[in-house]
């Protein structure tokens, strides 16, 4: 029997998610677009993340923990999608809305399009840096190409026959996303940002947590750009800028009394893992430099909501 072929496959990483892919695998169904096949790629959990996947309809790839990097379970995943446009979506992330897939599709009309990346938004659990940076890395606006490769894997889409020539680097510690667009403009390919195909991102991360992200986010940051650095004066600027910037948007917020602590840690932590990614000198590239690091003086209120005309999903409590 001859299966039909989706428009469009959704590939998951996961690894002891079963708390948050649920919710994920219901915003998939209350999507608008129904031709949809979703892979999960599990990477040895020991919870029931793979088996409430299956349950709602995904199929799974298994994967060894000791195999794992974020572009082999890409990989993996992607050599098992049957669309020609894959959706890439965080276990932790859900969408807002019921048009989310064709908004983050809508721009692959575009031929020179290689990839699209969604607007990503904090929970009440989240870190109030890590909501700022969110509102930094992915604004309010309208859709847009972009000079500077960053985008990200946690809610991308990318064009899959693009993939089988220039397959995720699974040596990379992190960044493999930001790899992958750098490489596809380099060819002359575009990546586009669409602010309206958003998702609320969970995250409770531990200072030892943020840490070893941006830790290893530094590491492969230099094996992309070999010439950049990252010194420990950039380090300690870095983090009293935003601590800086953060603290006072805190404080017009009327919410520094409750963040002040959280603030501190979240940026020292972030800028020492950093900095021991890199280790290394050269010159830094300033659009990348911005997106990544610096503090915006013009960033809305964290708890800013964008209305849209399109009702968002009602989520099962």
């Amino acid at each position: 029997m001859t299966l039909t072929k989706p428009a469009v496959s959704v590939v998951i990483r996961a690894y002891n998610e079963e708390r948050h892919i649920g919710k994920l695998m219901q915003g998939i169904a209350a999507q608008s677009r129904k031709d949809v096949e979703v892979i999960l790629v599990d990477s040895g959990s020991t919870d029931q993340t793979a088996a409430i996947a299956a349950g709602l309809g995904a199929t799974v790839v298994h994967i060894r923990p000791q195999d794992f990097s974020f572009g082999y379970s890409l990989n993996r995943g992607l050599a098992a999608c049957r669309g020609s446009l894959v959706v890439i979506a965080s276990a932790h992330v859900y969408p807002v809305y019921p048009d989310w897939l064709d908004t983050l599709l809508e721009p692959f009309a575009d031929a020179q399009v290689a990839c699209t990346y969604g607007k990503q938004r904090g929970t009440e659990t989240s870190q109030y840096s890590e909501i700022r940076l969110f509102h930094q890395w992915f604004p309010d606006g309208q859709p847009s190409a972009q000079e500077h490769p960053f985008c990200n894997n946690a809610n991308a889409a990318i064009r899959r026959e693009l993939w089988e020539k220039n397959a995720y680097d699974e040596t990379l510690p992190g960044l493999e996303d930001l790899d992958w667009s750098h490489r596809l403009m380099q060819q002359g390919y575009t990546v586009r940002y669409v602010p309206d195909a958003e998702v609320i991102h969970v995250h409770q991360e531990t200072p030892a947590g943020i840490f070893r992200r941006y830790q290893r986010e530094g590491m492969a940051f230099k094996r992309i750009f070999p010439m950049e650095h990252f010194q420990l004066r950039d380090m300690l600027r870095l983090s009293f800028s935003n601590i800086r910037s953060d603290c006072k948007a805190a404080a017009r917020e009327k919410v520094l009394r409750r963040h002040w602590r959280d603030i501190i840690w979240f940026r020292v932590m972030q800028f020492w893992g950093t900095y021991q990614g890199y280790r290394s000198s050269g010159p830094l590239t300033w659009q990348l430099k911005q997106r990544f690091y610096y503090p915006s003086t013009h960033l809305p209120a964290v708890d800013t909501n964008t209305t849209r005309k399109v009702e968002p999903i009602a989520y099962n409590k």
